[in-house]
């Protein structure tokens, strides 16, 4: 190992041996209130920027994480890819910080798009392939097709990706305000193809193309459907995830993007965005 390597490792061996309450502990916490075990844990690291000045130095780097969990009968692979930073003063670490979630920046929250009225020419049913919604989470959750932008919060963006992939028609362009699509010609996309808050809404009231159905608890979901996430409780809606599998309880294990996560629980108490207030919202898609 060279000396970089020790150097950083050592960091990272700081970091997750603080005594205090950290995403990473929370996660583990909730692990083991489920009646899990977690069998093994690995972790990398991945430097990536770093600012010098005077006798201090502040770090940019990611941690993945991979968790072996045992869940009854069966187990699972959790993994995920979490941007941090550290602040080092005369060889001491001075401050660390976990990013997850992001929250969504208070002047989007006018973005919700348009709706059609409820008519039986527009309720047209639709094919959902859950499959290949799964099969498309899977293989992106931590990279980025190029066919698509790249946002800095990416999170929704992905999930529109997927649920294109299982087959969900899209319908309103150019009008950005209006339906769920994405345009690749002319590299332009509906507010509820990469907003949270809009999805969020779109997926309560659209009655063409792209619909759903709106589900009292998240155990009521299968592989393929969707959960919006309000971390703050406050009506903005700020994170979306696909479910791809479930526990032994039946419970959703998601994916997601901006903190890149696979078959993550769905509660989302381990996030640095998580607050006793969050809120839910639950959809089946397809209607």
């Amino acid at each position: 190992m060279n000396t970089i390597q020790m150097y950083w490792e050592d960091i990272i061996n700081r970091l997750l041996t603080q005594d205090e309450e950290v995403w990473l502990q929370r996660k583990v916490q909730g692990i083991v209130e489920r009646g899990q075990m977690l069998k093994r844990a690995t972790f990398s690291i991945r430097p990536y920027h770093r600012i010098t000045y005077d006798r201090a130095q502040s770090f940019d780097y990611l941690v993945s994480i991979h968790l072996y969990i045992k869940d009854g009968r069966k187990s699972y692979l959790e993994e995920g890819v979490y941007p941090c930073r550290a602040h080092i003063e005369a060889g001491e670490l001075i401050e660390q910080t976990t990013l997850t979630e992001k929250l969504l920046s208070p002047h989007k929250t006018h973005l919700t798009p348009q709706f059609i009225e409820k008519s039986e020419e527009d309720r047209a049913p639709f094919h959902y392939n859950r499959r290949e919604a799964v099969r498309y989470a899977e293989e992106w959750w931590d990279s980025y097709n190029p066919a698509y932008k790249h946002f800095d919060v990416d999170c929704t963006n992905y999930i529109s990706q997927c649920l294109r992939a299982g087959g969900a028609p899209m319908w309103g362009q150019p009008n950005r305000g209006k339906g769920w699509w994405y345009g690749s010609k002319n590299n332009n996309w509906s507010y509820s193809w990469s907003v949270a808050h809009s999805l969020r809404w779109y997926l309560s009231g659209a009655r063409k193309g792209l619909a759903a159905s709106e589900a009292a608890e998240a155990h009521q979901l299968s592989p393929g459907d969707i959960i919006c996430y309000d971390f703050q409780g406050d009506g903005r809606f700020d994170h979306t995830t696909i479910v791809v599998n479930k526990d032994s309880q039946g419970e959703p294990l998601v994916n997601a993007h901006t903190t890149n996560s696979r078959q993550r629980y769905w509660k989302y108490t381990d996030s640095t965005a998580y607050t006793p207030n969050i809120q839910y919202k639950f959809f089946r898609i397809g209607g």
